[in-house]
C-alpha cells in the first residue's frame, strides 16, 4: 500500500551513514529543506515528507493532532524500510519530532530540534490558534503570509529567501493549516520527555527568532542529557534557509558524530 504522504527520498542506495529525516514546520512544505536536501544527499539518504495537509500531501479537514503527524511519519519510514535515522524538525516539525521520539524513540539515533519549544499550549495560546484557524478558513493564506513573513525570516533576510518562504505559506491549503493549528493547540507537555532522550541531540535557534527565542533553546539544551546548542547569528525563525551554510556546517558535524557512534 503506498504511503499517505508525498515525500522526497534522496540517495536511498547509501547505507554507510545514518539516514536523515527532515520534518518541516507550519505552514510550509518539504521544499523548506531544499538547501539541506542538496547538501546532504550527496553521501547520505535524506527523506523529507510533506506533512498531512501541506505541500502535495492530502488534506484532512478538522483537527490533525501532532500524534497523527508522527504516525504518518512512522508509516512512511516503515514503507521505505528505514529502521533507524537521525530525526530533525523545525518549529512545529520539532514538536512532531518530539512526538515521534515518544512513539518510536528506539529507532532514532540522533535528534535535531530547531527553533522549537516543548511546552504545552497555554489557555490563551489555545484560543489564539483556534481563532487563527477560523481566520485562515475564512480568508485564505495570503494575508497571513504577508503579516508573518518578517517574523518567519528576519526583515534583513535576502529577497530569494523571503520569496521562497512567502510562496510556501501562500500555497498551503487553508484547511490543512487550520487542522494542524487546532491539533497543535492540544499538544502535550514534552518537557519530561526531553529528560529521557537517550541519544545525542542538537538544538539550533536563530539569534533573532521571536517565535521561539534563544531562551527556549537554552532550556531545551539544559533538559536534554546529551546535547549541543548552536545559536545562528543573523537569522530569525528559519536559520536553515536564512543562514543555510552555517546551519549545514553545524548539522554536518552532528551527523558525523552520530555516524561514529552508530
Amino acid at each position: 500500500m503506498p504511503p499517505f504522504l508525498s515525500y522526497e527520498d534522496k540517495t536511498p542506495e547509501v547505507s554507510s551513514r545514518v539516514p536523515l529525516v527532515l520534518v518541516h514546520g507550519h505552514p510550509f512544505d518539504r521544499t523548506m529543506w531544499t538547501p539541506q536536501l542538496a547538501a546532504f544527499s550527496a553521501g547520505r539518504r535524506v527523506i523529507a515528507p510533506d506533512l498531512r495537509g501541506y505541500g502535495s500531501s492530502p488534506v484532512t479537514p478538522g483537527t490533525v493532532p501532532l500524534a497523527r503527524h508522527a504516525q504518518d511519519i512512522e508509516e512512511l519510514l516503515d514503507f521505505l524500510g528505514v529502521d533507524s535515522f537521525v530525526l530533525a524538525g523545525l518549529s512545529m516539525g520539532g514538536q512532531i519530532a518530539m512526538e515521534c521520539y515518544d512513539r518510536f524513540g528506539g529507532r532514532v539515533r540522533g535528534l535535531v530540534l530547531a527553533d522549537t519549544f516543548p511546552d504545552p499550549e497555554t489557555p490563551e495560546g489555545r484560543r489564539s490558534r483556534n481563532a487563527m484557524a477560523d481566520r485562515l478558513l475564512a480568508e485564505g493564506m495570503r494575508g497571513y503570509a504577508d503579516e508573518v513573513l518578517e517574523k518567519m525570516v528576519a526583515p534583513y533576510a535576502g529577497p530569494e529567501v523571503k520569496a521562497h518562504v512567502h510562496g510556501m505559506m501562500a500555497a498551503t491549503a487553508p484547511e490543512g493549516a487550520a487542522a494542524s493549528l487546532r491539533g497543535r493547540a492540544e499538544r502535550p507537555d514534552y518537557r519530561p520527555l526531553l529528560t529521557r532522550v537517550a541519544v545525542p541531540a542538537l538544538v539550533v535557534v536563530g539569534a533573532d527568532d521571536t517565535y521561539t527565542p534563544v531562551a527556549d533553546a537554552e532550556a531545551m539544551h539544559r533538559a536534554l542529557p546529551d546535547s549541543v546548542l548552536h545559536v545562528v547569528a543573523g537569522a530569525a525563525h528559519m536559520p536553515n534557509l536564512e543562514r543555510a551554510e552555517e546551519f549545514n556546517q553545524v548539522l554536518e558535524k552532528f551527523l558525523t558524530e552520530v555516524d561514529s557512534r552508530s
